[in-house]
């Protein structure tokens, strides 16, 4: 039996011949791939359910985005950002990895309000009400203070990424800063709805980068993405 690596065998050959053999262990190759082409679309598609939910095209209390979040956009961060990881792409898992954390919370913060599982009762009269509402909007705050403030420091430490990603973060940004605002002034909608169409705008972004990873990975040319603000070296 041969043992890994190079091994001399000699047996002996038709017509008494000694014929020497060298066995070769398989080699496996290095990992390849972009991770983007599952994780972007991927968070277009969580961007483009949560924008229509901040617009108010469901009504309120209704987490149907949650479906679509869960099941598609934080699996795909999930595994882009182990197939990031796997290349030694860092920077990028860091990324995905983030963004699959803020999916998940959102939308166990959505079906945990929806359910009573964090504490928060719904009103069962009229006099409840307005202290549940309240319960409920410092509970989308504290939410969008912990998020926004990690994105903000993920878009400053991230300069060194090509501009179309910096402009992602920095509407990923905006979005939640509106949408905190909103809730500071109790759900106020005109403040969502805007915070709602940054999120089609960051999503807009998103399918740009797409059809560069997928130009990439079918032989074509990449698109042009921008210069980093923080050149690398």
């Amino acid at each position: 039996m041969a043992t890994t690596g190079d091994v001399n065998a000699t047996r002996a050959g038709v017509g008494g011949e000694a014929a020497e053999l060298e066995v070769t262990a398989p080699t496996v190759g290095p990992l390849a791939g972009d991770p983007t082409v599952i994780g972007v679309p991927l968070f277009i598609v969580g961007s483009i359910a949560l924008g229509l939910t901040l617009i108010g095209f469901v009504p309120a209390g209704n987490f149907g985005a949650v479906a679509v979040i869960i099941c598609a956009t934080w699996v795909g961060q999930v595994i882009a950002a182990v197939w990031a990881a796997a290349l030694g792409q860092n920077a990028v898992a860091c990324v995905f990895g983030i963004f699959a954390g803020f999916w998940l919370s959102y939308s166990l913060l959505a079906v945990g309000i929806l359910h009573s599982w964090w504490g928060i009762v719904p009103a069962a009269d009229a006099a409840s009400a307005t202290a549940s509402t309240g319960d409920v909007n410092r509970s989308v705050v504290l939410f969008l203070i912990c998020w926004l403030a990690l994105i903000v420091m993920l878009t400053v430490v991230t300069l060194r990424f090509p501009l179309a990603f910096t402009a992602l973060l920095v509407v990923v940004d905006a979005a939640l800063a509106l949408a905190l605002a909103g809730y500071l002034k109790g759900a106020s909608s005109g403040l969502l709805a805007i915070a709602g169409y940054l999120v089609f705008t960051f999503a807009a972004i998103g399918v740009y980068l797409f059809a560069n990873s997928l130009s990439l990975a079918l032989g074509g040319k990449g698109l042009e993405l921008g210069k980093p603000l923080i050149a690398a070296g």
